[in-house]
């Protein structure tokens, strides 16, 4: 019996033993975590553009106004897997359908390990469009990516579409219920009459 609760203590304490060491295990902190840091990007986005095969990366997970963030993208030819050399000139713009689209130019970048790393910094939420744009082998290239920069609505297109149904929907059935009053109403005042 003492052998068993003996070996119940060291059990016990071989697992507390292992919780303690977790945060270790687990790395750094959270907070001491930045743009540069090697957490996910908050969206991947892999095209084919002629002959180059583009990945896109944005920095941190998710951009919030007035915060530092980045882009990376990495562009290797389709046919030889060579990396893009040269340089990348990044663009940005609102992305709204009608209205003011003014373009402002990010950067120019040139490959660091070949990727090229544009920063920003965005003043206000919304949505925006980058623009990134290289030449290569005599071909102008131009690749837009979206990047939303805060929370998103929280009513969007979907939002409004199943709002106005149901708006929809109500206003038949009160409509519905009026008319159903009045015939009975007319019914029984016609019975009354008679």
């Amino acid at each position: 019996m003492k052998l068993l609760k003996l070996l119940a203590v060291l059990l016990a304490c071989l697992v507390w033993s292992e919780a303690g060491f977790a945060h270790h295990v687990l790395g750094r902190p959270s907070y001491s975590l930045g743009e540069d840091s090697n957490t996910p990007p908050g969206m991947q986005i892999d095209t084919q553009i002629g002959n180059y095969f583009v990945t896109y990366m944005i920095f941190p997970a998710f951009p919030k106004a007035g915060e530092r963030g980045r882009v990376n993208l990495y562009a290797t030819r389709l046919d030889n897997g060579k990396a893009l050399t040269g340089q990348v000139a990044f663009k940005v713009r609102d992305d709204v359908m009608f209205g003011d689209n003014n373009e402002e130019v990010l950067g120019t970048q040139s490959p660091d390990d070949s990727v090229f790393r544009q920063g920003f910094v965005f003043s206000g939420d919304g949505k925006y469009i980058i623009t990134a744009e290289f030449t290569a082998d005599g071909e102008p290239y131009s690749i837009d990516f979206p990047l939303r920069i805060g929370p998103p609505n929280s009513i969007g297109p979907i939002g409004f579409a199943v709002g106005a149904i149901l708006i929809v929907l109500i206003g038949v059935n009160l409509i519905q219920r009026k008319r159903l009053l009045h015939t009975k109403i007319r019914r029984a005042h016609e019975e009354t009459s008679r």
